[in-house]
């Protein structure tokens, strides 16, 4: 039985930092999969390392006809201590953006995909007020550093919020 799809139906892929980029140990997530009894049968570690493999997982996501991909950052990456932020890590990401448009597929950030980093945590995490300025700060400084267009703000299963960007400038 064949399925047909509306004229301009978008096919797309997506992914999580912290399930693919490997080396996220700066999360809680990370902390979680190495906590003494931890029920996790498989420390994510160097995942499938896609944070140096990135261009040639984008291509071949283009040579399988996708024409968009959504993919996180992380926030652990980009702000490793309170208001310190990576100039590599925002590069990274904007030459992930950059590897997108270059395979003519659309690229859709999400800011937080489940993870959150280690000193956010040990603040109160998202049980405290001031969590939600600290990541508005985040998500601010990587809206500018990375120049992305299209974003999905949290991913969290069914509860998705999105936030539709104007290319900064």
């Amino acid at each position: 039985m064949a399925t047909n799809f509306p004229q301009g139906f978008r096919w797309g892929t997506a992914t999580a930092a912290h399930q693919v980029e490997g080396g996220n140990w700066n999360n809680d997530w990370w902390a979680w999969e190495h906590a003494p009894n931890t029920p996790c049968e498989e420390p994510s570690g160097d995942a499938c390392d896609q944070l140096h493999l990135y261009d040639a997982d984008i291509a071949l996501c283009a040579a399988l006809g996708f024409d968009n991909y959504r993919f996180s950052i992380e926030w652990s990456r980009i702000e490793p201590e309170p208001g310190e932020f990576s100039m590599a890590a925002l590069d990274h990401y904007r030459r992930v953006l950059a590897s997108c448009h270059a395979h003519g597929i659309e690229p859709v950030v999400t800011f937080h995909h489940f993870t959150t980093p280690r000193w956010v945590v040990a603040e109160g995490g998202w049980h405290t007020a001031s969590t939600v300025d600290r990541f508005l700060r985040f998500a601010e400084k990587s809206v500018f550093g990375i120049q992305t267009t299209r974003t999905l703000v949290f991913h969290a299963g069914s509860r998705e919020v999105w936030i539709v960007s104007a290319q900064p400038g």
